[in-house]
């Protein structure tokens, strides 16, 4: 792999083989992340508090490879019912402003318990 994996703090060490975040050239490319807490708990079942958690733990990869969710270009989300797709809209533009960064949104068969999963991709601002 050409690049540098990142491991952040405040983010649970994956258990399967993968790196949270990695930057390659200027781009920084996150793993899906979901509502796990740091010590890898799932934060809830409820959509809303799983959304925050996400995009918390995406702010942090980002920040902890030299970007930030203002520099986001891509975004792909994952739900597990497209019921709590208008939930996920609400969380996301609390952390997006126009112009959006360009998005795809799929219902996807996610682990048990899990509502919601996103992965972005950053330009770094090293």
């Amino acid at each position: 792999m050409e690049g540098r994996a990142v491991q952040p703090a405040g983010v649970a060490t994956p258990k399967a083989p993968y790196s949270p975040v990695v930057v390659s050239g200027d781009l920084v490319l996150t793993a899906g992340q979901v509502g796990f807490d740091e010590n890898g708990d799932l934060v809830s079942d409820e959509i809303e508090a799983q959304a925050r958690q996400v995009f918390d733990n995406l702010r942090r990869c980002l920040e902890a490879a030299g970007s930030s969710l203002d520099e986001v270009v891509k975004v792909n989300a994952f739900l597990a019912d497209f019921a709590d797709f208008e939930a996920y809209n609400e969380v996301y533009r609390q952390h997006f402003s126009v112009p959006f960064p360009v998005r795809t949104t799929v219902q996807a068969g996610l682990a048990p318990g899990l509502r919601i999963e996103v992965e972005a991709i950053a330009r770094s601002r090293s």
